[in-house]
């Protein structure tokens, strides 16, 4: 069974800092599988103590364990390392023109969930909003690449009624201010569009307008 498959999918509806509620045949839907093998795969991480699980109506709570984490986090590791190695020998910068985006960049960044972990993980606190950045044809290749290893993973969180969901992060540089380029694990952005966050306003701070080129480099 895929169980590493299984703790990432558990790690990005929320699972490494609370537990998560959901049946067998939601999770199913997540891992593409059967309500029957969701389920094994379940137990398996149950009885080899990667998780801790609790039956509840309507279906149980599932918390990874301290083995769980550390589990994932070396596959990680692993990920981080291969992908620093290539960084550290060929710099990455990412070319595109500014666009506006659809205004929702405000409320997400601003819930304390993500505003968080953005201070743990990024080291800031970011500006409420994003600079969206259109890439040119082969940035966008570029961007493909890195978008198979989740840098710095956020995690997902309930706030009262609501699910926001998980996201990761690579950390980037623009004219030498620290920012983050932030990927929803599900989304409705296209691939060509980079969200970016800072603890500034950029679009202020390097007076940039609609049309603007603009150099990403990414700052492993």
């Amino acid at each position: 069974m895929h169980l590493i498959p299984a703790l990432k999918e558990l790690g990005l509806l929320g699972g490494l800092n609370q537990p998560v509620k959901l049946s067998s045949a939601e999770f199913a839907e997540y891992m593409a599988t059967s309500s029957k093998t969701s389920a094994r795969i379940l137990k398996s991480l149950e009885d080899e103590g990667y998780i801790e699980r609790r039956i509840v109506p309507g279906g149980q709570e599932v918390l990874l364990s301290e083995t769980g984490r550390q589990l994932l986090k070396k596959e990680y590791e692993d990920y981080r390392h291969i992908f620093t190695d290539i960084v550290e020998k060929n710099p990455i910068q990412l070319r595109g023109h500014i666009v506006s985006g659809l205004g929702e960049g405000h409320y997400y960044i601003g819930q304390e969930g993500y505003q968080r972990q953005f201070g743990d993980k990024l080291g800031f606190a970011p500006y409420l909003g994003t600079l969206n950045v259109h890439l040119d044809e082969l940035s966008l290749k570029i961007r493909e690449k890195l978008a198979e290893s989740a840098v710095i993973p956020i995690s997902g969180f309930t706030s009262g009624e609501r699910t926001f969901g998980a996201c990761h992060c690579f950390p980037v540089k623009i004219e030498g201010i620290k920012a983050a380029v932030i990927v929803p694990d599900r989304t409705h952005y296209p691939d060509e569009l980079l969200e970016i966050i800072s603890p500034v306003k950029l679009r202020e701070e390097l007076e940039l307008k609609d049309g603007d080129e603009v150099e990403v480099t990414v700052d492993y």
